[in-house]
């Protein structure tokens, strides 16, 4: 691959007297083509349009040092050098103008010479990769004019021990994410890391679906102190439960309202998308908002501009946006209830949070943090005896235990047992209470079929109760014809026997494996059972 060389003209370090001398002084620029270990097909030289005199003469010297070389130069025009927006505008355009080709040369940006802005810039725009180079820093030598040089390369995970410190202060950030609980679910595991890193990088709106009291509130609560701690925010956390806002109070809540708004707007309201600025808004329940106030939000998050309530002149909040829901907004907007461009812009980042049953493995652990949350606000220390503890982790991964409301159920499980507990230990009396309690809060969730559909034996009771009638109903019938078919492509004709002569390849067998799959089923397991009436 060719070497390609950009770099500024250093008005100081690059100038070195102007007699004949100069050629026997280390000069940045001139010094960096003679180096055997560094041939150099072309140097892009950039100076200001003041420094034509000594860009001229710099690369006359650089034609006598590197014959070879093919020397390019390129002007830029600021009127304040000291000036941040002015220098990184004008090397923002050279890098849209210069026709870069990483596959067949290799780039390399000088950062010896020029004033500190502008190395800063050269360093910011290597680092976003607009140029798609390797930073290269030039010193004098005692071994001759030559000097020395040392290429930096911004990947960073080729140094092991600042790899090692990002690794650190990424399983930092993923560890407050989770609470500082040892989690072991893989797949929530996987998700907090990437939201570790989304938070850290972007700014992009985040949806957080998921049952209630799985934990969105308090997910929203630790990105934002994240943020915080990385300095990436400012402003504050604004939370709002968007199921509280109603007409007119929405809009206002939301938006904020001038003076008169509306009969008794005896002041003007700021808003919670103001009071958002710079940081960050938590909108939980979003499908719960009226479409006016999707309208509204939308261009909020688009343009970073909203109109108060009653007002004409609009305001500007720049907030990221964090939005909670426990409904499925793909089907509210197939409902007209939902607006699609609102979602399809705030469902870049979707995180799906699991339930407490899909987290059984992680159940110790968040008992154990319960445990230690009341500790702190009771100023005394709760535990199970071990006997208590085996049984309440017994019941509690048991298809008996339901847990509707999630950590929420299980918060309110662990409260009321360490308030309970004399000398701060659980005891198995009051855990049996607390099983009972428990069962008897859910017995209205638990399904009471009037007939035995013969589900009961193939799937998990905590799996049936989360079944709706419509699919309990089609299941079984679907299990009915499933086990008296001699095969699955029996079966399979049976089922589709309409749609399946709409199709030009006809694979019924495929169709029936797919929609038992979904339950957790088989046709082969569904043949071993008793056959049911």
């Amino acid at each position: 691959m060719n070497t390609v060389i950009i770099g500024l003209l250093g008005a100081r370090l690059d100038h070195a007297g102007l007699g004949k001398k100069r050629l026997g002084r280390w000069r940045p620029t001139v010094s960096l083509l003679m180096h055997s270990s560094l041939p150099v097909d072309e140097f892009v030289l950039l100076h200001h349009a003041d420094e034509l005199q000594l860009a001229k003469l710099t690369l006359a010297d650089m034609a006598v040092v590197s014959p070879s070389t093919k020397l390019t130069a390129y002007q830029v025009d600021y009127a304040d050098p000291w000036d941040f927006e002015q220098v990184y505008s004008q090397l923002l355009d050279f890098t849209r103008q210069y026709p870069f080709d990483p596959e067949q040369h290799a780039y390399y940006v000088h950062i010896t010479t020029g004033t500190h802005v502008a190395q800063i810039c050269l360093y910011l725009l290597t680092e976003a990769n607009y140029l798609p180079a390797k930073l290269l820093q030039s010193s004098p030598s005692k071994a001759g004019i030559q000097g020395s040089y040392q290429i930096i390369d911004l990947d960073l995970s080729r140094y092991d021990q600042i790899a090692s410190r990002f690794a650190y202060e990424a399983q930092a950030g993923i560890a407050y994410l989770k609470g500082g609980i040892e989690t072991r679910n893989t797949a929530f595991n996987q998700m907090i890391s990437q939201i570790e890193q989304v938070c850290i990088k972007s700014t992009a709106p985040i949806l957080l679906t998921g049952p209630t009291g799985a934990g969105k509130s308090q997910l929203a609560q630790r990105i934002y102190q994240l943020k915080k701690q990385r300095g990436l925010v400012s402003g504050k956390l604004v939370e709002v439960n968007c199921a509280t806002l109603r007409g007119d109070q929405a809009m206002s809540a939301l938006f904020g309202h001038v003076k008169g708004a509306f009969t008794g707007a005896i002041n003007a309201r700021l808003g919670l998308l103001g009071e958002a600025n710079d940081g960050l808004l938590f909108l939980d329940e979003i499908g719960e908002l009226g479409l006016d106030e999707q309208a509204m939000l939308l261009r909020a998050i688009e343009d970073k501009v909203f109109l108060p309530f009653g007002g004409d002149q609009p305001s500007r909040s720049d907030f990221q946006l964090i939005a909670g829901t426990n409904r499925d907004l793909f089907a509210n907007v197939r409902a007209g209830l939902f607006r699609e461009d609102l979602l399809a812009r705030i469902n870049l980042w979707t995180y799906r949070l699991p339930s407490l049953c899909q987290r059984l493995e992680d159940l110790e652990a968040n008992i154990e943090h319960e445990l230690h949350q009341f500790t702190l606000k009771a100023n005394h220390k709760v535990s199970f005896n071990k006997a208590a503890r085996q049984q309440y982790l017994q019941f509690a991964r048991s298809p008996q235990a339901l847990w509707r409301a999630n950590f929420r159920d299980l918060n309110s499980s662990i409260t009321r047992m360490a308030t309970l507990a004399e000398g701060g230990r659980i005891t198995e009396a009051l855990v049996t209470e607390e099983i009972s309690r428990l069962q008897s809060a859910w017995s209205g969730y638990l399904p009471t079929p009037t007939v035995d559909d013969g589900l009961a034996v193939v799937m998990p009771a905590q799996a049936l109760a989360e079944l709706d009638l419509f699919d309990r109903m089609q299941l079984a019938q679907v299990l009915k014809i499933c086990q008296s078919s001699r095969s699955m492509a029996e079966a399979g004709r049976t089922l589709f026997n309409h749609s399946r002569s709409q199709k030009a390849s006809v694979n019924d067998s495929h169709r029936l494996k797919v929609y038992l799959q979904k339950f957790g089923l088989s046709f082969q397991g569904l043949q071993q059972l008793p056959k049911s009436d």
